[in-house]
């Protein structure tokens, strides 16, 4: 089936649903579908989607009225895949450019789809949610372009049931793949040439993997990075994202132990209101989230620490604004994802708490989150002035074509003359000058 045909893909949101975009190429791959660099020479044309914003979901939807155009010219089958497939199911279905609606447990059943698409002429769906599916079987055809850093799944899943959040319901509940095949994949790359990999999650610190064979044999997250950076001492170890009552101290000392484990947390909080994290069902206080910052600075001394951070969420209260912005002022973040509250349908919050925060409050409540956090992150990086790191290159710089970016192992982006230097290389920048976002400087031979 499928010899020779030619696979678009158009992938939206997190760099989870990037990763699984590589795993639908591996798994067509394998039926005879090559990938190509535009939709208008591809037979199948697939769109990974995400449901966490509702700008996200009105740009495929802007999408799939460009598919229908190409549809028009031509024989051109046309799927929607990931989240907002599994939110919105027969409403993407009944869009005349769609064929196959399949949600993110369903990939290994794409090729039976198309064939019974090509067979038949009929719409076909699967959104079904497992309970077991990792994918841990299948090799990912790597997408990135700079063969340096790559992102790995270690679970699927989220239990958390943060009232604002749409992933529980999308991505179906928590399941931790067996370590052994993160191990192998991470080796993989390694073998390959990269030299960072990127464990994903939607809670790494809740990973938990239980031999199906011997249950009380089990391997944490602390242990899993563990078991990755001593692959080799020149891989570095990143991962993301963690959630503040799941944090232990186990992760911390691993860290702390391995020169390879990237010394960069991300830990959201999302709010600096006791009230608003009660009411977004986060699990934690403020006062136990700081508890949590100064024990991260107490055993990785060094760490550079961002989050997210959600403004006007409903009733959010000047008040509660004003401790957000306390919050930020404490912890001093070196960087942070922020957003104005959206609506998800389908959420607690969508059935029980009216959008109360009128959408000009949001806004600014926003821009003063942005505009204290840039000023926060601009003190940070005037910190690194003077100081040399560790950096491992990813690229050319895309404002000076002689010059190269790496980030160091805290995540700081960093931008100095090349000197020769390659991608994959390590090498010691010294500091002199910095942005709010990036930190300038020359390679010390």
């Amino acid at each position: 089936m499928g010899n020779n045909k030619r696979l678009f893909i158009e992938t939206y949101g997190c760099q989870m649903n990037v990763y699984d975009s590589e795993v639908v190429l591996s798994i067509l791959g394998a039926h005879g579908y090559s990938p190509c660099g535009s939709l208008e020479e591809a037979d199948l044309i697939l769109v990974n989607t995400c449901s966490i914003r509702d700008n996200a979901e009105q740009r495929v939807w802007g999408r799939l009225d460009r598919f229908l155009q190409e549809k028009k010219k031509r024989i051109v089958r046309v799927g929607v895949l990931g989240c907002m497939a599994e939110r919105l199911k027969q409403e993407l279905l009944s869009h005349p450019a769609v064929d196959i609606v399949a949600g993110p447990d369903t990939y290994r059943e794409l090729p039976a789809m198309l064939l019974r698409l090509e067979e038949s002429g009929d719409k076909q769906i699967d959104t079904a949610l497992s309970m077991k599916e990792t994918y841990a079987d299948i090799e990912p055809v790597r997408t990135d372009r700079n063969g340096v850093t790559s992102f790995i799944s270690i679970m699927r899943g989220c239990n958390n049931m943060c009232t604002y959040c749409i992933v529980p319901y999308v991505r179906g509940a928590e399941r931790s793949r067996d370590p052994q095949s993160i191990v192998r994949e991470a080796g993989n790359l390694y073998k390959a040439g990269y030299k960072e990999v990127n464990l994903l999650g939607q809670n790494v610190d809740s990973y938990l993997w239980k031999n199906p064979e011997n249950p009380t044999e089990t391997v944490t997250f602390a242990q899993l990075i563990e078991l990755v950076a001593l692959i080799a001492p020149d891989l570095r170890v990143r991962f993301s994202t963690s959630h503040p009552k799941d944090m232990g101290n186990a992760v911390l000392y691993s860290m702390a132990m391995y020169p390879n484990i990237c010394t960069h947390i991300h830990l959201p909080v999302q709010s600096g209101s006791d009230r608003m994290l009660e009411k977004m069902n986060r699990k934690y206080t403020v006062e136990s989230y700081l508890e949590r910052i100064a024990k991260i600075h107490e055993i990785v001394p060094d760490a550079a620490i961002t989050t997210d951070i959600i403004a006007g969420f409903c009733s959010e209260t000047e008040e509660d604004h004003q401790a957000t912005l306390e919050l930020m002022r404490r912890v001093r973040y070196d960087s942070a994802f922020m957003f104005q509250y959206s609506q998800r349908p389908g959420t607690k919050a969508a059935r029980h708490f009216p959008d109360d925060v009128p959408t000009e409050v949001k806004t600014r409540r926003l821009n003063e989150i942005i505009e204290l956090q840039s000023a926060i992150s601009l003190e940070r990086n005037r910190e690194c002035i003077g100081s040399t790191y560790e950096v491992l290159i990813e690229g050319a710089s895309k404002r000076d074509s002689g010059s190269l970016f790496g980030r160091t192992s805290s995540n700081k982006v960093c931008v100095f003359p090349a000197l020769g230097h390659r991608p994959g290389e390590y090498v010691r920048v010294a500091v002199e000058s910095c942005t709010s976002a990036t930190l300038l400087g020359n390679i010390v031979e």
